[in-house]
């Protein structure tokens, strides 16, 4: 996992979304039509785009020179074949690929068991969410009777990581440090969700106990620090009232003075 974090943030670094408006690939693809252009205008709605992840980042290649854009001798190795696709996006989230790997849709891929694109797109790529458990989706392979057992396995945890996140985000808004609890909220929520590609029911309900104690660590440094705003918000309240009485006080005795004058 501690890999999958530094191969993002290496990529989310080099590659941000001003620099990635600038590769050949995207000014090529992004000028034609049909199925050459069409996935540069879903690579922009995606998490990819969003986070910095470009076209060379998956398919290789030299993104700053149209002549080797495609050249195998610049590492470009184009689209994968349905049975590669794991291993493609594995690359980077290695985490992932070894459940999904021991999972029964691993063990499925050589007679067309569903792999990555079949549940998150390829260019298009959105945000893990609980979201992309659903009806919909699972019943075109399947019935959806043991996806609703897995969504409702993971369902609570997901709502915990989301409140705490939205906690996080109002202390950073108020000028908290949250770097380090973000840190581990966003461990703690990538582990959960490589979860969700064992498609192990058992496997999610023996987990959440685990997780719940890992959350409520972080729901805990949370506290501690709301605890701490709220202190300094009554000391501040409470030296305001001092000044205020103080001047009051001032006032008055400055008023006795000028009366016995």
């Amino acid at each position: 996992m501690i890999r999958t974090l530094l191969t993002l943030l290496v990529l989310s670094v080099l590659c941000g979304p001003g620099l990635a408006e600038e590769t050949v690939c995207l000014q090529c693809h992004g000028g034609q039509e049909g199925r050459l252009g069409a996935p540069v205008a879903l690579w922009k709605t995606s998490v990819h785009a969003a986070n910095g992840i470009s076209c060379h980042d998956c398919h290789g290649g030299d993104p700053t020179d149209f002549g080797t854009a495609m050249d195998p001798d610049k590492g470009f190795i184009g689209a994968p074949e349905y049975e590669e696709v794991p291993a493609f996006c594995g690359r980077c989230h290695l985490g992932v690929r070894e459940d999904y790997s021991s999972s029964a849709h691993g063990k499925a891929l050589n007679r067309g068991g569903a792999q990555c694109v079949v549940c998150h797109g390829n260019h298009a790529v959105q945000e893990a969410s609980i979201d992309l458990i659903n009806e919909k989706s699972c019943s075109r392979c399947h019935s959806y009777e043991r996806a609703a057992k897995v969504k409702k396995a993971i369902a609570q945890t997901e709502v915990n990581l989301q409140q705490l996140e939205d906690q996080l985000v109002e202390l950073h808004r108020v000028g908290i440090d949250t770097q380090k609890i973000s840190g581990q909220l966003f461990a703690s929520r990538n582990d959960f969700r490589r979860l969700f590609h064992t498609v192990n029911v058992e496997k999610m309900e023996a987990s959440t106990a685990g997780f719940a104690t890992r959350l409520s660590k972080i729901e805990s440094q949370i506290q501690t620090i709301k605890n701490e705003l709220s202190q300094r918000k009554m000391i501040g309240g409470l030296v305001v009232l001092l000044l205020v009485i103080g001047g009051c006080i001032a006032m008055l005795i400055r008023k006795s003075y000028h009366e016995e004058e």
